[in-house]
């Protein structure tokens, strides 16, 4: 097997690591404590062609891989969990769903902007009834005449207010099969259709988190992406290749971890010797080490497989159930390694911590993603 990364592939590694530090490493802290969503960074990062990493020329990409994108997702992380997590659900959420499954038409409309970052894309799954059952979703769209009619709730959406247009599920017909639940483009600036922000977080704050409202939103039935008939596979599918996204934003929070707690055990000196030297510190460092390269191998492998058109489910499963667990041990034991330091804001490895919990919830609880391995191995 062949682990090194491609001339190109390092390339991006190292051009949005040399960014994140430069322009995202001075602000995190503001960006955590003010709960800021730096958009400008988002324009630069537009401008870099980093919206469109894993998408076509001819869609307004940069016509890179999935790993490719893991790894800029990963660099940012490293450096912000905040800003990687908007970054990982507008061209995860927001705007793969459109390349997968969107006609030429919708791909010229949508996508494009998207991928050259003209907006955030946003994508409504999640309902105050529906999180990790999103079988159980709610909102519904009626075909009435040309338009679909939505009315529904969804919430904790992450970038809805700066999207020009959202992805959302929605029952279409109800039978004694049950459900079918499609998908549908809707502009943000529809009529009937609230974006607001009720949540004080407690990590990923500078990520703009936001619950939004559809009431009788009519879209043209041109908006339905994809099949109507199989919306549910669709956004699964979309939901798999996210986990590899969400799997290298661990990634990146455990090796900032992981960084912060060997320099400060270098330096800190107790008696008489620096921490480094005392064997308890030595084994956390490394069990970080460790299952940090583990986590690095699951979610490389996962990204290779998407990009060879393999499947992936059960891999991207194991990519993110365990490069997010690590995130948050890796976080808490260089907390504990920094002693009281690590309870400041700023030494920032408090910040690690609160953020990695995030990653354990979202794009399917740890709990959902035992789940998916549990039927992917037939029980």
């Amino acid at each position: 097997m062949e682990f090194e990364l491609t001339k190109e592939q390092e390339m991006t590694k190292n051009m949005v690591r040399d960014f994140a530090e430069r322009v995202i490493q001075p602000r995190t802290i503001d960006i955590d404590k003010n709960a800021h969503f730096p958009k400008d960074v988002f324009n630069e990062m537009a401008e870099l062609g980093l919206l469109g990493i894993p998408f076509p020329e001819e869609y307004g990409g940069s016509g890179g891989d999935t790993l490719m994108y893991a790894l800029a997702v990963e660099e940012i992380g490293r450096i912000c969990g905040s800003t990687g997590l908007s970054y990982a659900a507008a061209v995860s959420l927001g705007a793969s769903p459109i390349y997968y499954f969107g006609t030429e038409e919708q791909k010229q409309k949508f996508l494009v902007p998207l991928a050259q970052g003209q907006s955030l894309g946003s994508f409504g799954l999640t309902e105050p009834n529906a999180g990790s059952d999103a079988g159980g979703t709610q909102t519904t769209a009626n075909l009435i005449g040309d338009e679909y009619v939505i009315n529904g709730e969804k919430c904790f959406i992450t970038n809805a207010n700066y999207a020009d247009t959202i992805t959302v599920t929605a029952v279409t017909s109800q039978g004694d099969k049950g459900k079918t639940v499609s998908a549908f483009i809707v502009p943000a600036n529809s009529e009937g259709l609230t974006i607001r922000s009720p949540y004080d977080k407690m990590g990923v704050r500078g990520s703009d988190t936001a619950e939004i409202i559809l009431q009788d939103v009519r879209v043209p039935k041109e908006n339905l992406l994809g099949d109507s008939e199989k919306g549910f596979k669709q956004f699964l599918y979309t939901l798999d290749g996210g986990r590899i996204s969400i799997g290298a934003l661990g990634l990146g929070i455990a090796q900032a971890s992981f960084e912060k707690a060997l320099d400060y055990a270098k330096e800190r000196e107790q008696f008489g010797h620096s921490i480094s030297k005392f064997q308890a510190i030595q084994f956390k460092l490394a069990d970080m080490a460790m299952e940090i390269e583990l986590s690095r191998n699951m979610v490389y492998k996962a990204a290779w497989l998407k990009d060879q058109h393999k499947s992936f489910t059960k891999e991207a499963a194991y990519a993110k159930l365990f490069a997010t667990e690590t995130a948050f041990r890796a976080a808490n034991q260089a907390i504990q390694i920094h002693g009281g330091y690590g309870y400041m804001r700023e030494f920032e490895v408090e910040r690690y911590l609160r953020d990695a919990k995030l990653l354990e919830i979202g794009e399917g609880t740890s709990e959902i993603q035992r789940l998916v391995i549990a039927r992917q191995l037939g029980c």
